[in-house]
């Protein structure tokens, strides 16, 4: 009996992913629970298991294409006794990997070659609403004239997360672009697609005002996305001067894209400033090298540093709660849980898993929720929901060496802080040269709503905290 492989769901707001890696190849066989492939959503890079046991009869979706949620992705033969077929010659090529994105291209229909995903498309198409054609003109910007009308038969335009934040940020109105994907959904390809035809757009309200007195002021142009941005660099620089010499090439995993996208964002929307000052821990070193065998041999967690520069972050957002908001136009919105965002490396990407309310774990709940969720992203098993929700992040370079760091803030927070290294430092200690254990605190803050003096004051509450560390470890 045939089973089909299909492209799960990995969250509420994620409705399609990109196969980044198929484990096996067509004929081989494979048993039930035993990781089938990998996939990259804008969330989570992830590995699924196979829902059956038997051989790989078809691969439907080849590696670095994007389809949405439930599309078939493959065929297991049960039995096994069919003859394994590969995918056609054209799926078996890979998209340009900057153009395979994770959820932003929701209006994407399953790939050709199934026929279960020409029927649902078939479908979606069927049930597109009839007041958002194809060939409706392109969204004008929102300006200061009244707000346009509701899109005709529906409450609400279906849109992901991303694409509201695209419209949002070049002021385009939803309501008057019409929706390709699935139901109406408004894509991030119709986005782009208004956003090309934007400039000439912005210009059509002015003429329908009584008189250029009162026509509103002309606004700046909104600054590119991440897409832009990229497109803005080809452009500037010419490509012969790219390619030069010994050189190779290698396309961006789509979690690289990810990054390069949400570090763009963030640098844009976010005027950062930095802080920097540096703690004596050598207590804490000290207490760590004293109680790490015992620590290990009670709970069955290692001991590392982390767990105290987190219960020191928790005491410093709860003394200075500015530090731990969000910036929502011209709203701040203050959290009142405290979860920590952990940047974890990995050999393809980096990602920041979250530790959720770590304002009422003790230190040894920290440790074990920092290892278990570094163990799972290392091992692509984090849930979605595990690396959203953060409210405050912590990146620690000084574990590769680094002397320190000016991280860039993780959005949506307004801060982030950076460790670097713990290194012995001669240091004046009441008047005298001592050896001392030392370590850099770096803070990249958003000058929208930290200033200089909460920064330095939340920073001194870190500091104080840690050099003066009273709670027990066990």
């Amino acid at each position: 009996m045939a089973t089909d492989v299909i492209m799960p769901q990995m969250g509420e707001s994620i409705f399609e992913g990109t196969i980044t890696k198929w484990l096996k190849k067509p004929g081989e066989k494979v048993e039930r629970d035993e990781p089938l492939f990998e996939i990259s959503t804008d969330k989570v890079d992830a590995e699924i298991p196979s829902p059956a046991a038997g051989v790989l009869k078809e691969i439907k979706v080849s590696e670095g294409q994007t389809v949405p949620i439930q599309t078939v992705v493959g065929v297991i033969d049960g039995a096994g006794s069919a003859v394994a077929s590969a995918p056609a010659p054209a799926r078996q090529e890979k998209q340009e990997p900057a153009r395979v994105e994770a959820r932003e291209r929701a209006d994407e229909k399953p790939a050709p070659a199934s026929a279960p995903t020409r029927a649902e498309a078939a479908k979606a198409d069927a049930q597109q609403p009839a007041s958002a054609p194809q060939a409706a003109p392109r969204p004008l910007a929102a300006t200061g004239a009244s707000a346009p009308p509701q899109r005709p038969g529906t409450e609400k335009v279906r849109s992901s997360p991303l694409v509201r934040r695209l419209a949002k940020e070049n002021n385009i109105d939803l309501t008057q672009v019409p929706g390709t994907g699935a139901g109406g959904r408004v894509s991030k390809k119709d986005i782009l697609s208004a956003m090309e035809g934007g400039a000439a757009g912005r210009q059509a309200p002015a003429a329908s005002y009584a008189s250029p007195a009162q026509r509103p002021a002309a606004a700046p142009p909104p600054p590119p996305s991440g897409a832009q941005a990229h497109a803005l660099l080809e452009t500037a620089v010419p490509r012969e001067r790219m390619y030069f010499g010994n050189y190779s090439v290698e396309p961006m995993s789509v979690m690289r894209q990810k990054i390069a996208d949400h570090m763009v964002m963030s640098k844009r929307v976010s005027p950062h400033v930095y802080s920097i000052d540096e703690a004596d821990v050598t207590n804490l070193v000290k207490l760590r090298n004293q109680k790490k065998e015992e620590f290990e041999r009670t709970t069955g967690s290692k001991l590392t540093f982390m767990p105290f520069f987190i219960r020191a972050a928790v005491e410093g957002l709860r003394a200075f709660p500015t530090v731990n908001s969000s910036v929502d136009g011209t709203n701040i919105v203050f959290h009142r849980e405290c979860n920590i965002g952990i940047a974890v490396a990995l050999d393809w990407g980096l990602i920041v898993p979250v530790v959720k309310n770590a304002e009422e774990k003790n230190f040894l709940g920290l440790q074990r929720a920092i290892n278990d969720l570094a163990e799972r992203a290392r091992s692509k098993r984090l849930k979605p929901e595990e690396v959203q929700e953060g409210t405050f992040s912590i990146t620690n370079p000084g574990v590769f060496g680094g002397l320190m760091g000016l991280p860039v803030i993780s959005q949506p927070n307004v801060a982030i802080l950076g460790l670097g290294t713990i290194e012995k430092r001669p240091v004046v200690v009441d008047d005298a040269i001592a050896i001392r254990s030392m370590v850099y605190l770096t803070l990249s803050y958003d000058h929208r709503v930290v200033d200089g003096a909460i920064a330095h004051q939340f920073m001194g509450k870190i500091k104080h905290f840690l050099e003066n560390w009273t709670e027990s470890i066990l």
